[in-house]
């Protein structure tokens, strides 16, 4: 079995490649990214890549169609991954998260591949009904990051059949340690400033609605997805991928964390403007689809962990939110640097990452 796993060397990828190695050791597995998280470790017992068989460079809105040959299962990570990134490069989002998806499922259908497996998102539902959404509520993407998803699982759905198989795992919100941490998610950013300063500042009045899921739990998703057949779930699946348990309103996960790191004070932002994207998610189809790969973690886990990864790097940096722990930041200052252009593309061969290299 051979496995491309595209945007491997972002917050979720090492997860993914650590699973995908145990679940099927004797796989080749490849990853594929631009690298511009690449120098972002956080606290990595050894470096996720070395449990790869081929490490390849290169840009998704570029990328040869002999990567994919004798390719068995894609997993498709590679994105503009939040919401404010989208903001300040929404064009980019649609040439990254939507077009490239398509083409690349295009090039992956023609190439043999069986299964395709596209991290999608819950953020497609954008605002809060009284009930809980489901694969076929109505979709009200509020942002370029969740318009995106929206086009890719719309272009997606009609490749699917003749032997390939389109799996699009509508995500919860991620949260959780991992060998290359972003705290621009809500549960990470309330546990670093916990462990930094003591405090919680809420950005908005805490009342928005969030479905998460742990980093880890989402590689257990992927490694159902990759093998799936058509005969559970269809030859074109969109599916909520996460758990009923885990539906919370903001200011409930800030006392979730300030019970298990003590002395936490909370402060919600009163003045904020109504947030939007507020909704609360049905994972029941998930759960009747992969019985075998149900998320494992409980919030309070995954608040210790957090936590533990945290103080083991010996974090304290307050103003984390204008660090490299924040993905936006990390692109900023490669722009700022003139190492990527304003197309979010090397500027020069002497930057870019070399084209590959492979493990022993």
């Amino acid at each position: 079995m051979k496995i491309l796993i595209t945007g491997n060397m972002g917050y979720v990828g090492p997860g993914v490649v650590e699973r995908l190695r145990a679940a099927h050791p004797e796989a080749t597995l490849v990853g594929y990214d631009m690298a511009y998280f690449a120098s972002c470790l956080t606290n990595a017992p050894v470096l996720p890549e070395s449990q790869l068989d081929v490490q390849l460079y290169g840009d998704v809105r570029t990328i040869p169609a002999e990567v994919l040959q004798g390719v068995d299962a894609v997993v498709h990570l590679a994105a503009i991954s939040n919401d404010p990134m989208g903001t300040k490069f929404e064009d980019i989002t649609m040439e990254v998260n939507y077009k490239s998806s398509v083409e690349i499922a295009k090039l992956a259908k023609e190439a043999g591949v069986k299964n395709y497996v596209f991290a999608s998102s819950c953020s497609m539902y954008g605002a809060a009904s009284e009930q809980a959404k489901t694969e076929d509520s109505e979709l009200n993407p509020l942002t370029a990051y969740a318009r995106s998803k929206v086009a890719t699982e719309k272009d997606l759905q009609p490749l699917a059949g003749d032997g390939f198989t389109v799996t699009c795992l509508r995500f919860a919100t991620a949260c959780g340690m991992s060998d290359r941490l972003r705290l621009d998610l809500v549960l990470n950013d309330f546990v670093a400033g916990a462990v930094a300063t003591g405090k919680i500042n809420i950005l908005s009045d805490g009342s928005p609605w969030r479905p998460l899921i742990h980093v880890k739990d989402m590689a257990r998703a992927i490694e159902w997805a990759v093998t799936r057949e058509p005969s559970n779930g269809g030859e074109f699946l969109a599916v909520n991928t996460g758990s009923n348990e885990w539906n919370y309103q903001v200011h409930e996960l800030a006392k979730a964390v300030g019970e298990v790191i003590s002395g936490t004070e909370v402060t919600v932002n009163k003045d904020a403007a109504p947030d939007k994207r507020s909704y609360r998610v049905n994972f029941d189809l998930y759960q009747e689809l992969a019985p075998n790969h149900l998320p494992q973690y409980s919030l309070k886990q995954a608040i210790a962990e957090l936590r533990d990864g945290l103080t083991e790097m010996e974090f304290k940096d307050g103003d984390f939110r204008n660090s490299l722990l924040m993905r936006l930041k990390v692109l900023t200052s490669l722009q700022e640097s003139d190492k990527i252009n304003e197309q979010l593309q090397w500027n020069s061969k002497k930057t870019a990452p070399k084209a590959e290299f492979k493990t022993a």
